[in-house]
């Protein structure tokens, strides 16, 4: 590991340690906050000192005539305080920014693929390797049942842990991982069943080795074949979808969007760090507003074809039910898609990304 990421992470540790009073009691999800999210934490936290006031003023046997009506009292204040909290949510995540939005896409208790793989799929057996240089853990791929329909599933993994991440290099795929895609896209082809990939990656690992081993031309020849491919593919933006390192699975048929991910050429950061030589908040917002990289953009650019909406929230307050939506929504597209011979899909693909970037020029009029 290089100097400049040891330091990073020594900083990082620095900080969170001095925010909290015991570092070895609290784990890094525990304590980890945005911070628009301020009003509804102070409420999460009324609300939890509420609850365990109403506990206490509960006796295990007899009184409770004498207690019922603070019991009730204590209830309805609860109550209360619950329903300001999904008021407070609405309102924060209706207006939510596009740099806000990057980081609940980042947030550490968002679901990640191996998430949705336990939570939706059935039958899940784990396909490794490329069959020419060895495994990417920051790919994964393996058949397996969604909503009772048999198909492929490839998709980035982040890690949770801190040695998770440094495994699977934090969702950035090297070479391997985009051959051992393409391998098992193959196979399913073979074998007739659709392909469903999730894509969560700032980007595809720019290291030396990754570039030795031909990064750009396995990303290159992934774009080609998965054009090529007589199944239906639905591919799915789960939180960041960066560059090329996203693209690189996700040419399908149908692309969809979760509500609170982003999908875009370059992250905020390393646009503000090409364009003004500084990566900080004030670039790092502009910038975000700039690559118009959220859902919404994305589908009124007719870049994706469908937002996928999240629990209220975002997907990492209610993975379970994030992972319901997800499901009903590949089912569907699935469900349409199988309508389609092989030739009407390979043509729909095609056309479908040939005309992305497509504009009209209007000439201006002289004025009468």
């Amino acid at each position: 590991m290089c100097d400049c990421t040891l330091f990073a992470l020594e900083m990082v540790q620095f900080e969170v340690a001095e925010s909290i009073p015991d570092w070895n009691e609290v784990s890094m999800s525990s304590f980890y906050q945005l911070a628009f999210e301020k009003p509804i934490i102070e409420l999460e936290k009324r609300i939890k000192e509420a609850q365990g006031a109403a506990g206490a003023e509960i006796p295990a046997l007899g009184g409770v005539a004498e207690t019922a009506g603070a019991t009730n009292e204590v209830s309805a204040d609860v109550a209360k305080l619950v329903e300001e909290r999904e008021q407070t949510l609405k309102k924060i995540y209706k207006n939510l920014s596009p740099w806000n939005t990057v980081r609940v896409a980042r947030h550490p208790d968002r679901p990640q693929t191996r998430d949705y793989i336990n939570h939706m799929t059935r039958d899940f057996c784990e396909l490794a390797g490329d069959r020419r240089f060895g495994d990417d853990p920051a790919l994964v791929t393996g058949f397996g049942r969604i909503g009772g329909r048999k198909c492929l599933i490839v998709g980035h993994q982040k890690g949770k842990t801190t040695q998770e991440k440094l495994a699977c290099h934090f969702g950035c795929a090297h070479p391997e991982g985009y051959r051992k895609a393409l391998e098992k896209m193959k196979k399913a082809e073979k074998f007739g069943l659709p392909i469903v990939t999730l894509v969560d990656t700032p980007g595809a690992y720019p290291g030396l080795g990754a570039e030795e081993r031909g990064q750009a031309e396995a990303i290159a020849k992934n774009l080609m074949e998965m054009a090529r491919i007589r199944v239906p593919i639905v591919s799915i933006v789960i939180g960041e979808g960066g560059s090329g390192g996203a693209l690189g699975i996700a040419v399908g048929d149908r692309v969809g969007m979760l509500a609170y991910s982003w999908y875009s050429v370059i992250s905020p950061e390393g646009c503000a760090a090409i364009l003004w030589k500084e990566a900080n908040e004030t670039t790092n917002t502009v910038a975000a507003e700039a690559l118009h990289l959220t859902a919404r953009d994305n589908m009124k650019l007719q870049i994706v074809d469908d937002v996928i909406e999240e629990p209220l929230g975002g997907a990492h307050r209610d993975p379970t039910r994030a992972s319901e939506l997800l499901q009903d929504w590949i089912v569907k597209q699935l469900d349409e898609l199988e309508k389609l011979s092989p030739e009407e899909l390979v043509n729909g693909r095609y056309e479908r990304f040939r005309k992305l970037g497509e504009f009209d020029e209007q000439a201006e009029t002289a004025p009468v």
